[in-house]
């Protein structure tokens, strides 16, 4: 008989939450009963699970002890907030929002691909800043369309039809903490400590969907051949031929593989490889690696 377990996912309503319910269906993860949880104004509200509505249960008050497994999807602040409580209660705890220092949630990517990063450009979809940004730029494009002023609310100035040069503030040296986390994860998902990565975030005006742009320094010349035999080969990886290139509202939007294309050596130099990449910041890069995990968990732990 299959087990089954008691889990919670706190920021049910949020997009990831909501998006991590529908793959808890798809993939028919082995839960026993399913509880959304999110802040007291979301309280009350219902979502689809299986053909039944779910009543949300409000955060302040929910029982931890009640469930073996908690997503958490609601952001760092709430992370930081709950995530010991939960523990306490017994716990295991998945922290979609990089709320938890390394040595409390361990940075785990089902399929990685162990390459040296040299530089790398994040062009992020407005969802990463949650519903807000969603709306932020429905917002500004609508306005803008019917030639009407507005006020910059969410985003420090105009978002749509514009590309912003970060995505939140930086520090002294002119990073943004994004852009630092980046760096310091890659070197632990590769177990590089000592790997150097030049990593840039951009907000753009795209609504879901990130894109990456890539540049990976080796130690000799680039073989292809080699390389796209090893992409072609990856797990949850869609490789785009030469003479196309993937988009993310075009191909990689509500799906759950990591599309990549521009495969190229240097201009200069033959050492260099370039990459273009695109996946769905929400289904793919949060909720599908969270189930994943979550079934990782279960199978090898719970």
């Amino acid at each position: 008989m299959t087990r089954t377990f008691d889990l919670a996912v706190i920021g049910a309503t949020g997009s990831v939450g909501e998006t991590l319910v529908q793959l808890l269906e798809e993939r028919e993860f082995p839960v026993a009963n399913l509880h959304l949880v999110a802040s007291g104004e979301s309280a009350g509200r219902s979502l689809s699970y299986k053909g039944k509505n779910l009543r949300v249960r409000d955060l302040e008050t929910f029982d931890f002890a009640s469930v073996r497994l908690v997503f958490f999807a609601a952001g760092r602040k709430v992370t930081h907030k709950y995530a010991a409580q939960a523990a306490a209660a017994g716990c295991a705890v998945i922290d979609l929002a990089s709320g938890l220092p390394a040595a409390q949630a361990p940075r785990v990517i089902p399929e990685v691909n162990p390459v040296v990063l040299a530089s790398l450009t994040a062009c992020l979809a407005v969802s990463s800043r949650g519903r807000e940004g969603v709306s932020e730029l429905a917002r500004q494009t609508a306005e803008l369309l019917n030639g009407r002023a507005f006020e910059p609310q969410l985003f420090d100035r105009q978002m749509a039809f514009n590309l912003l040069a970060q995505v939140e503030q930086t520090d002294s040296a002119g990073h943004a903490a994004l852009e630092r986390q980046i760096a310091g994860e890659l070197k632990e998902l590769l177990a590089l400590p000592d790997l150097q990565v030049a990593v840039t975030c951009i907000q753009v005006p795209v609504f879901f969907g990130d894109s990456l742009n890539v540049s990976v320094q080796t130690e000799s010349a680039i073989d292809l051949t080699q390389v796209y035999a090893a992409l072609d080969a990856a797990p949850a990886l869609e490789l785009v031929q030469m003479d196309d290139y993937p988009t993310a509202v075009g191909d990689a939007v509500g799906q759950d593989v990591v599309y990549v294309g521009r495969v190229r050596a240097g201009l200069a130099d033959p050492a260099e490889l370039n990459l273009w990449i695109a996946s769905d910041n929400v289904r793919k890069g949060a909720a599908l690696n969270a189930v994943q995990l979550a079934e990782l968990l279960i199978k090898h732990y719970l």
